[in-house]
């Protein structure tokens, strides 16, 4: 049952088995896990109601591979995101993660390349900069600032997604 798009359905039973119905086969979240490393699109359904459950398979994984001791996501992040749920920045938070995530990745390899570990440590700075500007121009408490971000073209463009979700907030406020 693949789709047109060539996005594979896995289903996932009451009895946690997942079936991905392109092999016919069941799997395991370690296999989902590889699917996603080699980049194939996959949507989780729960069998019986048909709900879209990717997003909580997904973060079984993330919890899975944390508990395996493969730590990625350090425990003051962890913190920093259970305590915006609820918050007035909840809504701004998923792309805000995204964006920083495909910057990453199309920086990766330049900057892996070109410099030490200690680079990532200062590009989440910036990040956090952009973030907790973001935050105060929402509402949120302003912090003291960390290094300024470089002018280039995704500092604008997150200062132009940050402007429109404002205008949102705006609308929404009225």
């Amino acid at each position: 049952m693949t789709k047109a798009s060539g996005k594979v359905t896995i289903k996932k039973y009451a009895n946690r088995r997942l079936y991905d119905t392109e092999s016919s086969t069941y799997i395991t979240l370690d296999r989902l896990a590889q699917m996603v490393r080699e980049g194939r699109e996959f949507e989780v359904v729960d069998a019986k109601s048909g709900e879209d459950i990717t997003r909580s398979v997904l973060t079984q994984i993330i919890v899975d591979e944390e508990a395996r001791g493969s730590t990625m996501l350090p425990t003051n992040f962890l913190k920093q995101l259970i305590g915006l749920y609820g918050n007035s920045m909840q809504n701004f938070v998923p792309s805000y993660l995204e964006a920083a995530m495909d910057a990453f990745q199309r920086n990766q390899s330049a900057v892996k390349d070109a410099f030490s570990g200690n680079v990532f440590a200062d590009l989440a700075k910036r990040n956090m900069a952009i973030f907790e500007d973001a935050a105060s121009a929402f509402g949120g408490k302003p912090k003291a600032k960390a290094e300024a971000p470089s002018a280039n073209s995704d500092v604008d463009q997150l200062k132009a997604e940050l402007a429109a979700l404002q205008a949102k907030v705006d609308r929404l406020n009225r």
